[in-house]
């Protein structure tokens, strides 16, 4: 009895989950969809996600193997946020083929059809292996006098396939994410880079192998920068003798430097507000640069609140390396309220310290001590009250 396509596309996830429980896991989770207005399959943008979408009769055409090969193919453009990069190059084209060649390194040759883009496929064309995408379009691009690239780029300008099964047709239809504007593919890049990590945790505790490509990956986005600022400097000299108190009893040892409390010691510690601007203005490099400095704060040994706003304070939590990072925000900016947040509650905190780029209109000074920290990429803005440093 043959199986439906539904049932077949279930039997791929069975046997990817089998194969490579990570991929497999992120074909379960992905949302799909037959569709008849593509030739082939591809991804394609839903809201603000992502959706693979297939065509059923291509569908039908293909083997197990091929339907393994097609899926894990679509899974590695999203891992490799493909779909977001290409309006970035010159020659869409060309971008098209050069994406193909970096993720089908990661796919075995039975899953792949006769012909697939391969380090091979371009006599007289030297590709070394995982170099990435912009390696290889920077390459190809020196190279488009090459008679098989330009026949492969003529075929994909008729629409053509380049293998009997259509599965290798590095025509992606990815204009919904082209159009996107830079704040909405942000939002979407960040959000995939969770999931992402949310996938590799899933897979660990079944645990599963987590592939070397996706484990690079997310060690690229999650990776802390060293410090560009001197944070225990900072604290001890500008903060200085603003902290909170704790006191904690000793059990036996007496301590001389409190002889009026015999086995009591005083402790002091730092407990900073750290604000961060997640406006749309700020880019996610430079919100990766704040998080990475935030890090570098935490580890001199005070305690951080963070705090997300843009027009205003969308989320509010205590800073831990373990936690997982999820933004809020991306609209507008304003410093106020986390200005009024901070005035409110100074009791609290020791300071107050805002990354952000620094596009705004100056806030109300606040009462305790602010210091502003401008990304690397911003311009300085004498306006804003209290101290301020840029990032280098």
């Amino acid at each position: 009895m043959s199986l439906t396509r539904n049932e077949s596309l279930s039997k791929v996830c069975k046997e990817l989950m089998l194969k490579e429980p990570y991929y497999g896991l992120f074909l379960v989770m992905t949302e799909k969809e037959w569709s008849e207005e593509i030739p082939t399959a591809g991804v394609a943008k839903h809201n603000i996600n992502y959706k693979l979408r297939i065509n059923p009769e291509f569908w039908d055409t293909l083997s197990l193997d091929h339907r393994i090969g097609l899926t894990k193919h679509e899974m590695l453009h999203l891992a490799f946020f493909h779909p977001l990069m290409r309006d970035s190059f010159q020659d869409a084209k060309l971008f098209n083929i050069a994406a193909d060649i970096e993720i089908n390194q990661y796919i075995e040759d039975q899953y792949l059809p006769e012909g697939g883009l391969n380090l091979e496929s371009f006599p007289g064309i030297t590709l070394p292996p995982k170099a990435g995408t912009r390696a290889y379009y920077d390459i190809l691009s020196q190279q488009q006098d090459n008679q098989t690239l330009q026949n492969l780029m003529d075929a994909m300008d008729q629409g053509q396939p380049q293998s009997e099964d259509g599965l290798n047709n590095p025509n992606h239809d990815w204009k919904e994410f082209d159009n996107m504007g830079e704040a909405e593919k942000r939002l979407l890049k960040t959000q995939m880079e969770y999931q992402m990590k949310e996938l590799a945790e899933e897979v660990k505790k079944s645990r599963g192998s987590v592939p070397g490509e996706i484990k690079e990956l997310i060690d690229n986005f999650t990776a802390f920068e060293e410090a560009k600022f001197d944070w225990r400097g900072y604290i001890r000299r500008f903060v200085g003798r603003s902290v909170k108190v704790y006191t904690k009893k000793l059990r036996r040892k007496f301590n001389k430097r409190f002889e009026d409390n015999p086995g009591l010691k005083i402790k002091q510690k730092k407990h900073i507000l750290v604000a961060i601007d997640t406006s749309g203005s700020v880019s996610t490099d430079e919100l990766k640069e704040f998080f990475s400095e935030v890090h570098h704060m935490h580890k001199t040994g005070c305690d951080v609140t963070v705090v997300q706003c843009d027009t205003a304070i969308s989320d509010i939590r205590p800073y831990k390396k373990s936690n997982k990072i999820e933004l809020h925000g991306r609209g507008g900016t304003s410093f106020e309220p986390v200005v009024e947040y901070y005035d409110a509650n100074q009791k609290n905190y020791t300071c107050l310290i805002y990354f952000t780029d620094g596009e705004a209109p100056a806030p109300a000074k606040p009462k305790g001590h602010i210091l502003w920290v401008l990304s690397s990429r911003s311009e300085i803005n004498n306006k804003l009250p209290g101290q301020i440093i840029k990032l280098n």
